[in-house]
């Protein structure tokens, strides 16, 4: 279900599938997922210092019940290079991101 219909439990059952997914990539995709529920102040600042945190919603997805149970199920991944990115939850399921210098 979208978000706004998705219950706690089906928060931190994706949250769940898609981290372990995610660390199980090798190669230049070999990386780190950082669940939000629980997150150390250094990560968060590191994470805020390289531009990959994202905050809760703002008003309208409040209002559309996006943000239900935050921070729980949510979480952030990004290899070791740090050009490849997994949002988890934060407003869609998933939000890939994938950078490169002068791109």
């Amino acid at each position: 279900p979208f978000n706004p219909c998705l219950t706690e439990a089906q928060y931190k059952e994706m949250e769940e599938k898609v981290s372990s997914t995610l660390s199980g990539l090798g190669g230049e995709l070999k990386g780190t997922f950082y669940p939000l529920t629980g997150m150390s102040k250094e990560v968060q600042q590191k994470l805020i210092d390289d531009h990959f945190l994202f905050k809760e919603g703002d008003r309208f997805l409040q209002t559309a019940n996006a943000c239900r149970f935050w921070p729980t199920g949510r979480g952030i991944f990004h290899n070791d290079d740090k050009t490849f990115l997994v949002w988890v939850n934060e407003e869609d399921h998933l939000r890939i991101i994938s950078m490169q210098m002068g791109g």
